[in-house]
């Protein structure tokens, strides 16, 4: 797996300034627009543009890796991997995420995470992955997996 970014780019903490981006890439990707709070977020820069987000939330006993994107333009080039390793390396909990639909779920699991139940959702995620569930049962053509990370896989 390519564990570097394109010499045109760099990571860094989103800062205050960020906020906008942030908020204008998650809307794009038609993700969850609430509890986008810029501290949270770690950032790729290309070409001094915003190019991929995402974030760590914290839960009691857990964490939620979220909110990732990386602009359509920029996409195949290794930066969404390189991204969630690196939210991995920053994750001090056990974490989480939920995913929507089958590619995704692919390139999730390609990174060290795997599907797990319902029931083994630590109990401060489940109001929170609830609202989702909830929501693919009235649209089932909504495929939703929450997956947990497990461990880097060659």
């Amino acid at each position: 797996m390519n564990n570097s970014l394109p010499p045109e780019c760099i990571l860094r903490r989103a800062t205050k300034e960020d906020i906008w981006t942030i908020r204008f890439l998650v809307l794009s990707a038609k993700l969850d627009p609430t509890q986008l709070r810029w501290q949270q977020f770690w950032l790729i820069e290309c070409e001094g543009k915003i190019v991929a987000c995402g974030q760590l939330r914290g839960f009691r006993g857990a964490q939620e890796l979220g909110s990732l994107v990386v602009a359509k333009n920029w996409r195949d080039r290794g930066i969404g991997s390189y991204l969630t390793q690196h939210l991995i390396q920053q994750a001090t909990q056990a974490l989480y995420l939920e995913c929507l639909g089958e590619k995704l779920v692919q390139f999730y699991t390609r990174l060290g995470f795997v599907p797990i139940a319902w029931k083994d959702l630590p109990p401060s995620l489940k109001w929170k992955f609830g609202i989702t569930q909830f929501g693919a049962k009235l649209l089932p053509l909504i495929s939703v997996t929450i997956m947990q990370y497990r461990g880097a896989v060659d």
